[in-house]
């Protein structure tokens, strides 16, 4: 394929060279001149294990060459990759500003261009916010170029996955590859520029692609964070906190693995809270700061009020509450975010009823039974015998359980209110229907 890259920085410079090395033909753009001079020398304008070599070669079998002159390169590619940088403001806003200014170069160059060359596809590989595809980077093309974006050009997003360091074994070893496409064809086209390669490709929305990049790189950093403050903590308990590591991370099962990994509820229960309360009470006895370990109990009690605030939205006063316990299948009700949610509404004076098939206040003893006498004293009177003794008094239903017997029940509409609080399974379906209300999707 003819590929121009534009933006010549690490990312931009290895996809570059990695491509041309695949026996494609690549122009690299730069406004910077001694980088372009660096290229069109055989250099590679970055220090990275591999690049100086692979770039050398492709230089010398003419595969890759680079320019300052943004139409040149695209009349003579007809799939470009932006790669050009997107810094923080000053206010830790993003700077779309290189990628507005190539927008409208490419734009201008496609005008000029028209259909002679075929259908032109513009990859977007520089990190950016959910939106700023369709909303900024596509109307700016689309006004350029006088045409309309999957129709008259491509568009798609191509994050990248490339650690400074090894970014040359990881194109060519990528962990996934990631195609948010505008339409088929312009899916079709990228897909192309990665065949052989090994990983998973997911061809996803645009939106959905540009969010990739940060989900991973804030769990990368919150990772780093957590390794950092437990080791802290180890240290000043006089623990060894790579001992404690290597066991936790054999854990293959909950630890290191997709378990608790999608969006939900809150949590709760007898065990999550009470350690970390424990733990962060040990951290400030020992005059140890651990900012994201004592901020995980109060991110937890945000999202259980966003569920409180859904419900205040709709303006309705009775409420049905389906599910009580911590964890389904059990009746254990020991700070069960659910119990903490009832109590909330409750206090507001909703008008509430509440099932749960596991729950039987004659059956709850011990700790169980002083938890909730303390926090819901009447739950006697909220105890609904039934799913539809809730469906016909509630105004709005908030679901969280997926007991079977809920899930036949609801109806799809034409019924109360729904909050869910578990992404029902026919959460796609439901969410067309306007009283339906997703807790994080």
């Amino acid at each position: 394929m003819r590929i121009s890259v534009l933006g010549l920085g690490y990312v931009g410079c290895v996809s570059a060279a990695c491509l041309a090395g695949q026996g494609h033909e690549v122009i690299g753009v730069d406004v910077n001149q001694a980088k372009v001079d660096l290229v069109n020398n055989g250099r590679a304008p970055v220090v990275e294990e591999r690049i100086g070599e692979l770039t050398a070669e492709v230089v010398r079998t003419g595969a890759l060459r680079a320019t300052r002159d943004v139409h040149e390169a695209i009349m003579e590619s007809d799939v470009s990759l932006i790669c050009v940088g997107t810094p923080s403001e000053p206010n830790g806003s993003l700077c779309t500003t290189y990628l507005e200014r190539v927008a409208e170069q490419i734009g201008a160059a496609l005008a000029e261009r028209g259909q002679k060359g075929g259908r032109h596809t513009v990859v977007f590989r520089s990190t950016m916010l959910p939106g700023t595809c369709l909303n900024l980077l596509v109307p700016i093309l689309e006004k350029s170029l006088g045409g309309t974006a999957g129709v008259d050009f491509g568009v798609a997003v191509n994050p990248e996955f490339l650690r400074e360091g090894t970014s040359v074994r990881d194109f060519f070893d990528p962990p996934k590859t990631v195609i948010g496409q505008l339409d088929q064809a312009s899916g079709d086209v990228v897909a192309q520029l990665y065949e052989g390669l090994p990983g998973e490709v997911f061809r996803v929305p645009v939106p959905v692609a540009e969010a990739i990049k940060y989900a991973d790189n804030s769990f990368h950093g919150l990772k780093i964070g957590f390794a950092n403050e437990l080791g802290a903590v180890c240290q000043a308990l006089g623990v060894d906190s790579h001992q404690v590591m290597d066991v936790f991370l054999a854990d293959r099962k909950l630890n290191i693995s997709p378990a608790y990994l999608r969006p939900g509820f809150a949590f709760g229960g007898s065990c999550l809270p009470k350690d970390l309360r424990s733990l962060v009470h040990a951290a400030r006895r020992a005059d140890v700061s651990v900012p994201i370990l004592s901020h995980v109990l109060a991110s937890n009690a945000d999202h259980l009020q966003r569920a409180v605030e859904l419900v205040e939205r709709t303006g309705k006063r009775k409420v049905g509450l389906f599910g009580l316990s911590f964890k389904p299948g059990t009746d254990d009700l020991r700070e069960s975010p659910l119990v903490e949610l009832a109590e909330r509404l409750y206090g507001k004076g909703y008008d509430l009823k509440i099932y749960d098939a596991n729950v039987s206040l004659s059956r709850l003893m011990g700790a169980n039974r002083e938890y909730i006498e303390g926090r819901l004293p009447h739950l006697a009177q909220l105890l609904a015998d039934s799913v539809d003794e809730v469906l016909d008094h509630a105004e709005v239903c908030l679901v969280g359980t997926r007991d079977q017997a809920v899930l036949s029940a609801l109806p799809l509409s034409g019924g109360p209110a729904i909050v869910d609080l578990v992404r029902l399974p026919d959460a796609e379906a439901r969410r067309a229907e306007p009283g339906y209300m997703g807790l994080a999707w």
